[in-house]
């Protein structure tokens, strides 16, 4: 009995050193991966003192990287007064969603019908969708915006909204399909038994199970709907329809936006919704990555 509480006294020590070295081991990838994060988080601790600095304040050198006491919050409620950033946001917020959703629904249809339909030339179509990936948007903005001129859709949002509805997002349609391969096509077949029909089976089984993957899709979608500048920039005119990117790079150029605080102070509150979208969504958004493509 002696022997027996001195055998699990000793495993007990090995695992307690055994779980010891792992962590001494492991020191180094955690000060490689604080170092990383505090290098990509530089930029936004940046613009966020600045916000809150007099506009001598900086360009001190060597410059201050705590802002002084105390903090000019004003800042925030004058860079606002000189813009309509209401506005600004209201617009940016209706495309972005509306774009979000059409990018959503119509690459999961299409990425549905790659994964779980065979037919004659279905991979050579795909390896042609994937193709569309190496042409660069430059190469397609003019014809683009021909064609959306004789559509007289310039001076609009529709230019920036109904394509998503139309599956143009080579990535997201790979994204989603290789996802869609990991769920078993016995979930169809017993579908299929019960009378569910294909889009039934899209609808009511395929979606709610790529919720990790759709939630990438859509935050990959929000983040460039929401920091889009040069789509804005072809087809807006009128300033009332500006989105937030397009209306601060103008009050900041041909304006009344020029104290470089206020710049600041407007450009943290545009990266706040990113920020908060990221902070809840995390979690999904991380599964949805690493789930993907763990099967060809």
């Amino acid at each position: 009995m002696r022997e027996g509480k001195l055998s699990y006294g000793g495993m007990k020590g090995y695992r307690a050193r055994k779980v010891l070295r792992k962590t001494v081991n492991m020191i180094p990838i955690y000060i490689l991966l604080i170092a990383a994060s505090a290098i990509t988080a530089l930029p936004l601790y940046w613009t966020a003192t600045r916000a809150v600095m007099g506009a001598g304040e900086i360009y001190l050198i060597p410059p201050k990287w705590i802002p002084p006491w105390p903090l000019r919050w004003s800042n925030f409620t004058k860079a606002l007064n000189q813009m309509p950033f209401g506005q600004f946001f209201a617009n940016t917020a209706f495309v972005t969603v509306m774009a979000t959703a059409g990018t959503v629904l119509s690459s999961s249809l299409v990425a549905y019908s790659f994964a779980r339909f065979r037919a004659p030339g279905s991979r050579v179509l795909f390896g042609i969708l994937l193709a569309t990936i190496m042409v660069p948007y430059e190469v397609r903005m003019i014809p683009t915006f021909i064609l959306f001129k004789y559509m007289g859709w310039l001076n609009t949002y529709l230019p920036l909204i109904v394509p998503t509805y139309f599956g143009i997002s080579a990535f997201y349609i790979f994204l989603l399909r290789q996802f869609m391969l990991t769920i078993p096509l016995e979930i169809d077949d017993a579908a299929k038994i019960d009378g569910c029909s294909a889009f039934g089976i899209y609808w009511r089984m395929i979606l709610p199970l790529c919720k990790p993957a759709l939630a990438s899709v859509a935050i990959f979608t929000f983040v460039a709907n929401w920091n889009d500048f040069l789509g804005p920039l072809i087809y807006l005119k009128d300033k009332e329809k500006y989105t937030v990117s397009l209306g601060l790079a103008f009050y900041s150029t041909e304006s009344g936006l020029t104290n470089p605080a206020h710049v600041m102070a407007v450009t943290l509150l545009t990266v706040l919704p990113i920020i908060v979208l990221f902070f809840f969504t995390q979690k999904t958004f991380i599964q949805g990555i690493v789930t993907t493509g763990l099967k060809g």
